[in-house]
């Protein structure tokens, strides 16, 4: 009798312990992802299959001035908030003439005024772009900066496109870049 009462005592207890657990809040840059076809899961019933897909932070303006403090012009940015953005493609890519094979990279950027580079990169599992070597660049594309039609609060990644050929477009402030990508 002793031995049942202890053994409810002790899950009573555990119980409780485990009910006083606080969820924290939504992460000030929470987690998105982005698939080409857009809006899309690996794969649909129809059996068609994503061709790419990228895992990023999404991260606000907050007034702040996003490419003087937050992604500053001319040096390397994660392309997003915290954990570096992962880009996976589920099929070799060509992006300008370059061709990407299939797998999971990093993705980076070198944010300018007028253009951007983008970096694909073999190394993954990182917080932030404080351990980017460039020797491990898979590739590198420049595209040029469009201004968007209204102030995009929140860094963005979006896929639009048909078939084969898709663009991935990525937009912050009044930033807006246009990758094309053929599979």
């Amino acid at each position: 009798m002793k031995t049942a009462v202890l053994c409810l005592a002790l899950t009573v207890v555990s119980l409780c312990a485990e009910a006083q657990i606080t969820f924290r809040g939504v992460d000030a840059s929470p987690m998105d992802m982005a698939y080409f076809p857009d809006r899309f899961t690996n794969v649909r019933k129809d059996g068609e299959t994503a061709k790419v897909r990228v895992t990023y932070s999404r991260p606000a303006k907050k007034d702040r001035p996003v490419f003087e403090k937050l992604a500053p012009y001319g040096k390397v940015w994660r392309l997003g908030a915290n954990e570096n953005t992962e880009i996976k493609f589920y099929q070799d890519a060509t992006i300008q003439g370059k061709k990407i094979k299939a797998g999971t990279y990093s993705l980076f950027a070198i944010p300018n005024e007028k253009e951007w580079t983008l970096i694909f990169n073999s190394d993954l599992d990182y917080w932030g772009a404080f351990k980017y070597q460039e020797k491990n660049d898979v590739l590198r594309v420049t595209v040029p900066v469009k201004k968007a039609p209204s102030t995009i609060e929140h860094f963005s990644i979006q896929f639009a496109g048909e078939g084969n050929q898709g663009t991935m477009y990525l937009g912050w402030e009044d930033a807006l870049v246009e990758v094309p990508m053929t599979f």
